[in-house]
C-alpha cells in the first residue's frame, strides 16, 4: 500500500506539475524511477516481520521447555553398573496415564540372569512395565525394585546406565555408523564397536555402505531401512554391556532370516545378564526362561513356551493364530 500510494502520488502530482510547466519532463521521469527505487525495499519489511514472528515463537517454545519443572527427581543413592545383579521385582503395581488404568496390581519377580518375555495384545501394558523400570513414569501404587532397592530411591542416571534399552522406535543421530553404535559408550575402541556390530548382525549391511563404519546415516537414520536401524540400536546396547537388557519389539522391523540371526546373537548376549523382552511375534521369545502373558493390565499366565501351549489359554490361542493353526 505504501508503494502504491507513493507511486500514485508521484504520477498524479508530478504529472500535474509537469503539465503546468512547474516541473521539467526530464525531472518528472527521474522522480518516477526514483520513487520506485526508494519504495521497493519496503517489500522486504513483510519478510522481516515474518521472520521476527517465527523467531519469537521458537524462542518462546525454547524458554517454555527450559522452564518446565523436572517431575522425575534425579537424586538418589549412587551405584555402579558392575554392582548390579539384575534382580527385578514389581509389588502390587498400579499405573494409569489417565482413565482407565493400564496396570492393575501387577506382581512380578525376575531372578538375576533370567531371560523373561512379556507378550499379549496391544494396549495390555507391556511397554508400560518397562517405562516404570526406567522411571519414564512413576507407579501410582506399589513398588518397582532392582536388587531389592526401589528405583525411586536410586540415582536416575546410574539406574539408566545399568539398563540397555532397545526401543521399537529407534532414534539415531546424524552421525556415522560407528558414532551411533558408540553413543552410550564415549571413547569406545573401534574393535569393540565392530564386535558389537557383528553380534547384532550389522556387519553385512555396513560393509555395503559407501564408507563402511564412517558412513553418515542421516537425521534419525533416514538413509537406513527400519531393520538396519534396529540392528544398530541393538549393537549400541550390546556395546554398552549392561547388567539388565531390555528389548521392546527389537526385531519387529527385520526379515525372518535376520530375526533368526539376531536370536542366535541374543542367546549369547543374554548369558550372565537379566534380559526383558517384549514381543508380538511369539517365535522370538519361545526359548525364554519364563513368558508372562498380559491382558488388560494383568498378568494372566506365566510359564515356559511348552507349558503355556499345553495349558490351552491366552498364549496358546495367540500361538495358534500366529502359526496359522487358529485360522479356519
Amino acid at each position: 500500500m505504501a508503494i502504491l500510494a507513493g507511486f500514485t502520488a508521484t504520477l498524479l502530482y508530478g504529472g500535474w506539475l509537469t503539465l503546468h510547466g512547474e516541473l521539467a519532463v526530464g525531472a518528472y521521469s527521474v522522480l518516477v524511477f526514483l520513487t520506485q527505487r526508494l519504495l521497493w525495499p519496503l517489500t522486504g519489511l513483510a519478510e522481516v516481520a515474518d521472520m521476527y514472528q517465527r523467531s519469537m515463537a521458537a524462542i518462546s517454545r525454547a524458554f517454555e521447555l527450559l522452564d518446565t519443572p523436572v517431575r522425575t527427581p534425579y537424586e538418589g543413592r549412587h551405584f555402579t553398573p558392575d554392582s548390579v545383579r539384575g534382580e527385578v521385582t514389581l509389588r502390587d503395581v498400579d499405573f494409569a496415564y489417565g482413565e482407565p488404568p493400564v496396570l492393575h496390581g501387577v506382581n512380578l519377580h525376575v531372578q538375576a540372569g533370567q531371560t523373561v518375555a512379556f507378550v499379549g495384545p496391544t494396549g495390555s501394558g507391556k511397554s508400560t512395565l518397562i517405562k516404570l523400570l526406567l522411571r519414564f513414569h512413576t507407579a501410582q501404587k506399589g513398588q518397582v525394585l532392582v536388587d531389592g532397592q526401589s528405583v525411586d530411591s536410586l540415582n536416575l542416571q546410574d539406574l539408566r546406565r545399568a539398563i540397555g534399552y532397545v526401543a521399537q522406535d529407534t532414534f539415531l543421530t546424524d552421525g556415522t555408523v560407528a558414532e551411533n553404535i558408540a553413543y552410550g559408550v564415549p571413547g569406545a575402541a573401534q574393535a569393540d564397536i565392530e564386535r558389537a556390530a557383528e553380534l547384532a548382525e550389522c556387519t553385512e549391511f555396513i560393509a555395503r555402505l559407501p564408507q563402511g563404519f564412517a558412513t553418515r546415516v542421516g537425521e534419525r537414520g533416514q538413509k537406513l531401512s527400519g531393520g538396519q536401524r534396529q540392528r544398530l540400536a541393538l549393537a549400541r546396547a550390546i556395546l554398552k554391556n549392561p547388567p539388565i537388557l531390555v528389548l521392546d519389539e527389537a526385531t519387529s522391523a527385520v526379515d525372518n532370516e535376520t530375526e533368526a540371526a539376531i536370536q542366535r546373537s541374543l542367546a549369547v548376549v543374554s548369558q550372565g545378564r537379566t534380559t526383558l523382552v517384549i514381543a508380538h511375534r511369539l517365535s522370538t521369545v519361545r526359548h525364554a526362561d519364563c513368558i508372562h502373558v498380559l491382558d488388560q493390565g494383568r498378568i494372566v499366565e506365566s510359564g515356559t513356551h511348552d507349558a503355556l501351549v499345553a495349558q490351552g489359554g491366552v498364549y496358546a490361542a495367540l500361538w495358534r493364530l500366529q502359526t496359522g493353526e487358529g485360522i479356519a
